[in-house]
């Protein structure tokens, strides 16, 4: 029957039945197809199992991913900490996916199974890395070795395969923090690269501290230093690259206040200049207005792989908990750590002209969403022939399917132009969720989120109270980007089941976990002045 349904709703959206008003889900029969296109109503929509392209498990949930690129497969490997609801007193063995694209993922399943006891140091897994060495024809993975009961919690450890397959754990070495002065119970997150001086580097993130190794064979590793991290902040799963003229260390900052746990960088024209950033970080934040912030607090531990032309980043996107829909979208971690692990979000990395970096969409998504969807309006307030005008003004288009391509622009009349776009909106009283492209100042937007609309529910005396949303929601906000100098914002919109991840004019991206996108309508909305909505087109698979 699910399939039936699925079927039926791309058939009535295509054929353009635009009713504005119907029945509301309770109507329904638990086994009735449902009107789609011909109703406004909220509906109670839930998670497919299958993420099509931001990609999860069919069981459990992806953490801290470790992309690779293999020149022997010629395809990205990402290795990712396999997380269950429940996970065993031995957790966190490393799986894999790859990709050619970034778009669309094949299941590699167990690769570094962890240890067999709790016992041993590699009880439970942690990040690490992936490299192919030309020398020996082997891959190797550095890891970290987890094991809260020992002295040494964290460690670095070792295994290798000649094909990315079958793999042997190096169990006669390990890297101990102590054994150089670093932390036992923080060394960990290994990243392995290439340095300006021709050697293999390995810099691991210890107690507010960087760990630098070099080696010349991957196999002996000599102490070189170390380099201070942000401030007082834990610097989480650094990745070291070259790219141009330019060297980059993107790294997940850990502290835990509603402002960051985010995915920033640091940029240099040296290894060791880059090292240096670090020395007074407020004196050498990357100069995008943005203090190097990448995305939102909804996209984590990033890390990064090229093919020689193109580079991408992998975070994950955080689940949410919650009875309902409304506890889910607005539990966002802003008061403690988000939920760990989620669904793999990937970027393309794109570098500007003065070196500085943002996040763009990755060109395959929009190849693999090639299926154009008719756009329907099913009610609207201040919209007259694509321009919306005043305060509360709005334009409600039709139910969206389970995975959705929307790109439209918007040109907005004056430089202090407010606009939104939400999504599980409906037309009866019910929260929805709004991403707001918000005036920081004249020639500064931000990108916040918010809980609007309102909801009728009984006081004591069973009496129907008007209750409204929240509004700003504190911990999910995106970072500063300037106001385009013609107005002009082109959008580029992908949703996944829950995941949404926005763009804007390459100079913006913001990733988000929205419950119940899918099989709701959605709006854009003008918060007064006027805004001109154009060139609107839904795409899906």
């Amino acid at each position: 029957m699910k399939k039936m349904i699925n079927i039926l709703s791309v058939c009535l959206v295509c054929c353009g039945i635009t009713a504005t008003t119907g029945c509301s889900d309770d109507d329904f029969g638990p086994d009735a197809p449902r009107d789609w296109a011909g109703t406004t109503t909220f509906f109670n929509s839930t998670d497919e199992r299958g993420f099509q392209t931001y990609y999860t498990p069919a069981i459990g949930r992806c953490g801290d991913p470790m992309p690779f690129y293999d020149p022997k497969a010629q395809d990205f490997k990402v290795m990712y900490l396999q997380e269950y609801d429940n996970n065993g007193a031995c957790y966190h063995p490393f799986w894999a996916v790859s990709t050619k694209d970034g778009a669309t993922y094949e299941s590699l399943g167990e690769i570094i199974p962890t240890g067999t006891s709790t016992a041993m140091q590699d009880a439970s897994l942690g990040t690490g890395c992936a490299v192919y060495n030309e020398a020996d024809g082997l891959y190797y993975v550095y890891y970290t070795g987890y094991n809260v009961l020992l002295p040494n919690r964290e460690v670095v450890m070792r295994a290798t395969s000649p094909d990315f397959k079958t793999w042997t754990k190096d169990n006669q070495w390990a890297l101990k923090g102590v054994d150089y002065g670093y932390a036992a119970t923080d060394f960990r997150d290994p990243q392995v690269f290439k340095a300006d001086d021709g050697l293999w580097h390995m810099v691991i993130s210890s107690n507010l501290k960087f760990a630098d190794f070099k080696s010349t064979d991957l196999k002996t590793w000599e102490h070189v230093g170390s380099f201070n991290m942000v401030w007082d902040r834990m610097c989480e799963c650094p990745d070291i690259f070259q790219m141009g003229n330019y060297w980059y260390l993107v790294y997940s900052e850990g502290y835990r206040a509603p402002w960051s746990r985010k995915v920033k960088y640091m940029m240099a024209t040296s290894f060791e200049g880059l090292k240096r950033c670090f020395d007074d970080p407020g004196a050498n934040w990357p100069r995008d207005g943005h203090e190097g912030v990448l995305d939102s607090r909804a996209f984590y531990a990033g890390k990064t792989a090229s093919n020689g032309v193109d580079r991408y980043i992998w975070g994950w996107c955080p689940y949410r908990v919650g009875t309902t829909i409304h506890d889910r979208n607005l539990n966002v971690g802003a008061d403690s750590e988000p939920a760990w692990s989620g669904a793999l979000v990937c970027h393309k990395l794109i570098q500007h002209s003065d070196g500085t970096l943002s996040f763009g969409q990755v060109p395959a998504m929009a190849a693999k969403y090639n299926q154009a969807q008719t756009v329907a309006i099913v009610a609207s307030n201040g919209y007259n022939n694509g321009v919306l005008s005043g305060d509360d003004a709005y334009v409600l288009y039709s139910r969206l399917g389970t995975a959705n391509h929307i790109s439209f622009t918007v040109t907005t009349s004056n430089n202090w132009d407010k606009f939104g776009i939400s999504f599980v909106r409906s037309t009866d009283p019910e929260f929805y969720y709004t991403m707001v492209v918000n005036p920081e100042g004249e020639n500064t937007r931000k990108i916040n989120f918010e809980q609007e609309g309102f909801r009728l529910e009984k006081d004591n005396d069973g009496n129907d109270v008007k209750v409204s949303g929240k509004g700003f929601v504190e911990g999910i906000d995106g970072y500063n980007f300037a106001r385009p100098e013609d107005n002009v914002y082109k959008i580029d919109l992908f949703t996944d089941n829950s995941v949404c991840v926005l763009y804007i004019n390459d100079v913006c991206a913001y990733t988000q976990r929205i419950y119940g996108i899918q099989k709701n309508c959605w709006s854009i909305n003008n918060y007064g002045g006027s805004i001109t909505i154009s060139d609107l087109r839904i795409f899906q698979q």
